[in-house]
């Protein structure tokens, strides 16, 4: 015998859904009619709608823009941090200093000496005319530079400054510009060192600087031994014009290595000098004795003493 089944119910939400569906049909099909024959009436109906779906798409198109703009910008960070390691990378490494003779091993504590009493003006003065500062007595007037004045401490030599590190540069900027009649100040100077490779990082300058900036600006450069350097040899190229660049060690005018010029000599048989670190030490008057007691003990490339004269002369 077959087994009776009871007929299945409808389920409750389906006669909602259906009628969902007819409102949905009708609605659809009236708007279409709408929009053809009422196009204002149509436009006013699904206005809410379009403006609800115009800022949808404006903000989904803000947002992907700067999503965009992060990407670019973190992009453009990692381009630049791997340009950047590239560069130090393949740069060419900083010059090094040689060992100890070859270089002047500055020390950049400004030296405090004993007062000293400065000369007459009628020895030597400090004079500025069109611009420049001069220094008056010997056989020479000379175009004086100072390493630590305001308008040139800071000037960069290599990756170290004028002012602690300049006296080489600031020497031969007063040798060049007394001798040649081209003003060469110490920036300009300290600029031709580096591109000469005469600038040794944290210790100043390589004792070939002297000659080397002498022969470029077409000045005769001769090394005179220390031990030849007696009264009568130094007087004889003071008297002429010529100039001496010294380095000096510690004393009177560093505690460790410093350029000074010896640049005349008085009746009196002083030596009056030009330091680039010091108008005062400029402005008196010096033996020859303790200049020599104080020099360098560095011999290399023609230091610690250099005479240097016009070609002509």
């Amino acid at each position: 015998m077959k087994k009776f089944e009871k007929p299945k119910k409808k389920k409750w939400y389906q006669i909602p859904l259906v009628l969902l569906l007819a409102v949905l049909c009708v609605g659809g099909t009236e708007l279409v009619m709408c929009s053809y024959f009422e196009p204002a009436l149509y436009a006013r109906i699904t206005a809410p709608v379009r403006n609800a779906v115009q800022a949808g798409v404006r903000q989904v198109t803000e947002t992907g823009q700067a999503v965009w703009n992060n990407l670019c910008h973190t992009a453009d960070a990692a381009a630049l941090r791997l340009q950047m390691a590239w560069e130090e990378f393949t740069a060419e490494p900083e010059p090094q200093p040689e060992p100890d003779e070859e270089v002047q091993l500055v020390d950049d504590n400004l030296v405090t000496v004993p007062p000293r009493p400065r000369a007459d003006f009628t020895v030597t003065a400090l004079e500025s005319r069109d611009g420049l500062d001069i220094l008056t007595g010997g056989a020479r007037e000379v175009i004086y530079y100072d390493q630590t004045s305001e308008r040139w401490a800071g000037e960069p030599y290599g990756s170290d400054h004028i002012g602690g590190y300049g006296c080489g540069p600031t020497a031969m900027s007063i040798v060049v510009s007394s001798l040649t009649g081209q003003v060469a100040d110490p920036a300009q100077m300290a600029q031709l060192c580096v591109k000469n490779g005469y600038w040794a990082k944290s210790h100043g300058s390589y004792l070939s600087m002297v000659q080397g900036i002498a022969e470029l600006y077409g000045l005769n450069c001769a090394s005179l031994p220390p031990e030849e350097a007696d009264t009568d040899t130094v007087t004889q190229h003071l008297a002429t014009g010529n100039l001496i660049v010294a380095l000096m060690g510690p004393g009177h005018f560093t505690s460790g290595g410093h350029f000074i010029v010896l640049r005349g000599i008085t009746l009196e048989g002083s030596i009056l000098v030009a330091d680039p670190a010091s108008q005062e030490r400029s402005l008196t008057t010096w033996d020859l004795d303790l200049i020599l007691e104080e020099l360098s003990a560095k011999r290399y490339n023609g230091s610690p003493l250099w005479v240097i004269s016009p070609i002509f002369s």
